[in-house]
């Protein structure tokens, strides 16, 4: 797709467009990863929906394979896990899949707004594990199955206070820096060696719980659902943006 778009989360994607493809869903048991699982599921791919919540991954399952191909479900608590834990994931997708076509990092703690000084130490170890360790392992441990494919797509959730420092926002701040960075060195580890491409995306403010945990005070009416930004992902994740990576994108931001 050559056209310009003035923002990706206006992007149309063919209904077809992710026909064949298996994308693992990271965070499918929460709002922004069951729209993008769902998304996915819509335009032909086979989603692999990760997540601790095994009865919500159950009901999304039940929902996608009424309208799209069956979708695969791996209960995994993606946050409490350990490197043997992912190593087992690895074995485990090897085990089922031929081949993985990409990856839509969807599970994202925000954790809590408190300045640096006085930040509650449990939640920004929980915060790190959760946005650094988590996409890092996942992908790691895909890696082999993500080089099966002839154009892999690997999409790390992150924000502009990861590109931006912002007071307040902490850990999360902090971890999307990370993120970015994370990014940058795979994409440039991967240029000219492999066809697996690694971006970053913004999906800027959504209507979930964690965000009203953080806001209370906001009409979450002003604010757009997962299911609204969810056509950024396609983006990246299909053939339209095949010729993007190592770029930080967001979702109301064109190309």
């Amino acid at each position: 797709m050559t056209a310009t778009l003035d923002a990706l989360k206006d992007y149309q994607p063919a209904t077809n467009l992710l026909e064949g493809r298996h994308i693992v869903v990271t965070g499918a048991d929460y709002e922004l990863g069951d729209a993008v699982a769902r998304a996915v599921a819509a335009h032909g791919a086979v989603a692999i929906l990760i997540g601790a919540d095994q009865g919500r991954l159950e009901a999304l399952y039940d929902d996608i394979a009424k309208h799209g191909p069956e979708p695969a479900i791996l209960p995994f608590n993606l946050w409490r896990s350990h490197a043997a834990d992912f190593e087992e994931l690895g074995h485990t997708l090897a085990g089922e899949f031929e081949q993985l076509d990409g990856i839509a990092h969807c599970a994202v703690d925000m954790g809590i707004l408190s300045p640096l000084a006085v930040y509650d130490l449990s939640v920004w170890v929980r915060v790190i594990q959760a946005n650094v360790n988590v996409p890092y392992l996942v992908t790691r441990v895909c890696l082999p199955l993500l080089e099966k494919s002839k154009q892999a797509s690997v999409v790390f959730t992150s924000s502009d206070v990861g590109r931006h420092g912002r007071a307040n926002w902490g850990a999360f701040g902090v971890s999307c820096f990370a993120v970015e960075g994370l990014m940058q060195t795979w994409a440039a580890e991967l240029e000219g060696e492999s066809t697996v491409r690694i971006n970053t995306l913004d999906p800027g403010p959504l209507r979930t719980a964690m965000r009203q945990r953080l806001y209370p005070g906001e009409n979450p009416e002003t604010v757009p659902t997962p299911a609204d930004i969810a056509n950024a992902y396609l983006y990246l994740l299909g053939p339209d943006g095949s010729a993007l990576s190592g770029r930080s994108l967001g979702a109301h931001q064109g190309l």
